[in-house]
């Protein structure tokens, strides 16, 4: 039952970052605000359940993002779905790895 909520909640989500993705594109300034909001919340770091509610946070934002941060967002959301995964496979997750990397260092360049 708690992951059918689960998934309804991230479904709604989901439908929210559809609905939102008809707004204006945020400026990079503005994205950069929203990803520090979600990434200082420290219950986002913390295990598969951490994983879900960084990549849940994230999706509305990447919808919106700027031209700049918009492939940054989408490597950090392929890596934490998978790293959420009941069963994650480490050789995704090796291949992952990489973009991820490249996606704090693009985060830190325009959000710095």
């Amino acid at each position: 039952m708690k992951k059918f909520a689960t998934a309804l909640f991230a479904a709604g989500l989901v439908l929210s970052a559809t609905a939102c993705s008809t707004s204006q594109q945020l400026s990079t300034a503005e994205t950069c605000e929203r990803i520090q909001t979600v990434v200082s919340n420290p219950a986002n770091s913390a295990g598969k359940t951490g994983m879900n509610r960084l990549a849940n946070q994230i999706r509305p934002i990447h919808a919106v993002a700027s031209d700049d941060l918009k492939p940054a967002l989408e490597s950090i959301l392929e890596y934490t779905d998978e790293q959420a995964k009941e069963t994650p496979d480490e050789a995704k997750l090796a291949e992952l790895q990489a973009d991820y990397e490249q996606a704090g260092n693009t985060y830190s360049r325009f959000c710095s």
